[in-house]
């Protein structure tokens, strides 16, 4: 297709604008329009954004009817995720869906078989994949640096704001869920990739402080089939901003701290388990690598022992992960591949989402695989 994208964006608020910043620094993409119910979001995004040949619209189906456009951003609240996709799929136009891929996994399936029945591609909006520390986690990981990997966990927080309760987000209706699938799709989304598909899921979900119809707080436990484990704690009464990403493996660790901004600079901190070679020896069924001299079969084996080797990499800076993951999307959509976070990882990221609900509303581990809809 040509190189060049002329891109419309639905819904103006915080996200619609990070996302307006990357297409206006990139040269092989164009604002041509956005739109938003308020029209004043709609202007100031606009007014830093675009240009004179930027439109505006309060009525996105308007925007979709009257602009030709190769891609659209998605970046309303979870209630309107599905209808938007599916109608730009519809035309189609390529879509950057924000997180999470719809109010639950029926919203899921359908945009994802939207999305293939035209052709067109769909990306779900995991910009964590792309923070530095974390891509380096990634990375080390895939590479063996911390050799077989046993569990992952993550802490992911905040402490809302005043008036939260009567936000959007705080509405069953409009989102679907609440810090489960609002920020624990992110963590969910992350152990997918660091560690593949899961088998089971375990999750507790609660409601503290917040005067509101859906979670401020949940625990989730995760297991893959060879018995890997992932654990994650996610909430609204941190009271500060938090976050940490661990991966610890049989020679060592991974520990992402921070994303930059109000969580703190962020930084990966690499430890990494002591080598010792000596000789085991084994006699009627018994180790012992203290007499390398006994009788018995003999043979070289690591020893661990003593303090890990810590070294820590900080990533100053602002944040680049929205830069990068456009990047990384418009040069999938040339190249005719599917884009890292795409639609199928949304949807899989619900998948296990909607596993944790169920085992908090029954109180038994669920079988992910079981979850159809």
């Amino acid at each position: 297709m040509d190189s060049f994208f002329r891109v419309g964006i639905i819904g103006c608020g915080l996200i619609g604008n990070k996302r307006a910043k990357v297409i206006k620094d990139d040269r092989s993409s164009s604002l041509s329009c956005c739109s938003d119910p308020v029209l004043s979001n709609a202007e100031s995004l606009i007014k830093q954004f675009g240009d004179r040949q930027t439109k505006l619209y309060q009525d996105w189906r308007a925007m979709l009817d009257r602009e030709k456009l190769d891609l659209v951003v998605v970046a309303t609240p979870n209630k309107y995720l599905k209808e938007i996709t599916l109608e730009a799929a519809h035309r189609k136009i390529h879509i950057l869906c924000e997180k999470p891929l719809g109010r639950n996994l029926v919203d899921s399936i359908e945009m994802v078989d939207a999305a293939a029945r035209n052709k067109v591609f769909l990306k779900t909006g995991f910009n964590h994949r792309y923070h530095p520390a974390i891509r380096k986690a990634y990375t080390m990981v895939k590479e063996g640096a911390i050799g077989e990997i046993y569990y992952a966990k993550c802490t992911y927080g905040h402490g809302g704001r005043p008036g939260y309760e009567k936000e959007w987000r705080a509405s069953k209706e409009m989102c679907g869920g609440g810090e489960l699938l609002d920020q624990g799709v992110h963590v969910v989304d992350l152990f997918r990739w660091v560690m593949g598909d899961f088998e089971e899921a375990f999750g507790t979900i609660s409601i503290y402080y917040w005067n509101m119809e859906v979670e401020d707080n949940v625990f989730a436990l995760f297991k893959t089939a060879e018995g890997k484990t992932a654990s994650m704690h996610t909430s609204l009464t941190q009271w500060k901003n938090r976050f940490t990403f661990e991966v610890y493996g049989e020679a060592g660790y991974l520990i992402v701290e921070g994303l930059g901004g109000s969580y703190g600079t962020e930084t990966l901190k690499i430890g990494k388990r002591r080598r010792v070679k000596t000789e085991r020896v084994i006699d009627e069924g018994i180790t012992d690598i203290e007499r390398p001299s006994a009788i018995g079969h003999e043979q070289n084996v690591q020893y661990w022992g003593g303090a890990p080797d810590e070294e820590v990499i900080e990533f100053p800076g602002p944040d680049i992960s929205w830069e990068e993951e456009w990047k990384e999307f418009t040069a999938a959509i040339r190249e005719g591949r599917e884009p890292l976070g795409s639609g199928r990882d949304g949807l899989e990221a619900n998948r296990m989402i909607e596993a944790a609900y169920r085992s908090a509303r029954e109180n038994r581990p669920i079988k992910i695989k079981e979850i159809k809809c």
